[in-house]
């Protein structure tokens, strides 16, 4: 992983004030726009601050695009709390494998990874590489930049759609900052609460770096709770691409460990009408 980010850490002299005072609007005013042109866009990264949605957006993104009937397939890069267990009942699936076992290999194939690939019997048109209930980093053999970008690259040639549910830590987690460089978009996602604006600040740094390509990055607001206006949100997290309203059934389907459920109730049409946007926006479906 020293390789991956070495070119960060060698900063240059002018480079200096990315580590003192650092505002999160002042330093991305000079980014562009993330470019119209989306013909291309294959797979999406989602990182965001701890808490800030991340699994949940990335099940939820995955499941309106299974339901355009696209195949899509769903990267849990998380090895430290597992996603598996609490975004889909154990009977929903065809065989619970693992991803380990995949990275763990000297070489990534593609008959690696259609072996070791999770079914969802509720969905043909949707696949899962993800870490078992139990599992950890230290499961399986460590891996490398080269598993990593050859597990992408086997991806590309396989599926139409490929969404990463990336982890918060993208310095130690060799998974997912291979995905924030090597992706075509990254969804960034950020709570509209001091904390994850202070974890958002703190690695700024790092993602505006050349190998991270600021202008592939679109900016959620996430969690958003009727109180909080649009002039609040502004005024909180700065210039946002969406925003992701806050909803109850989300959250009990989250603490009942069934994100793949379907959202009927109304007061979760704001948050439906964003999942929808974002997956539209960023992929040409």
């Amino acid at each position: 992983m020293a390789n991956l980010f070495k070119s960060i850490m060698n900063r240059s002299d002018d480079d200096e004030e990315l580590d003192l005072e650092f505002d999160i609007h002042e330093a991305e005013s000079n980014c562009f726009e993330l470019p119209p042109d989306k013909e291309n866009n294959q797979v999406l990264a989602v990182w965001g601050s701890p808490s800030s949605g991340k699994t949940t957006m990335s099940v939820k993104l995955a499941r309106y695009i299974a339901s355009q009937k696209k195949n899509v397939i769903l990267v849990l890069a998380d090895m430290t709390a597992p996603p598996l267990p609490y975004i889909c009942p154990p009977s929903d699936l065809e065989d619970e494998n693992s991803l380990g076992a995949i990275l763990g290999a000297a070489h990534v194939t593609g008959n690696l990874i259609k072996q070791n690939a999770i079914l969802h019997k509720r969905n043909e048109y949707l696949t899962m590489l993800a870490m078992k209930n139990g599992e950890n980093a230290f499961s399986y053999p460590p891996f490398t930049e080269t598993q990593a970008q050859e597990l992408l690259s086997e991806l590309r040639r396989m599926a139409d759609y490929i969404i990463i549910d990336c982890t918060s830590n993208i310095s130690n987690d060799v998974l997912s900052a291979v995905s924030l460089i090597e992706s075509d978009a990254v969804l960034r996602l950020v709570s509209c609460d001091l904390k994850s604006i202070s974890y958002l600040n703190s690695q700024l740094p790092l993602l505006l770096d050349n190998k991270f390509n600021a202008n592939k990055q679109y900016k959620a607001a996430s969690n958003v709770g009727d109180f909080q206006a649009d002039e609040n949100v502004e005024q909180v997290v700065g210039g946002v691409s969406f925003r992701i309203a806050h909803s109850d059934e989300v959250h009990q389907q989250f603490l009942a460990g069934n994100l793949f459920g379907a959202l009927t109730d109304k007061n979760s049409k704001d948050f439906r009408k964003a999942v929808a946007k974002i997956a539209n926006e960023v992929f040409v479906l």
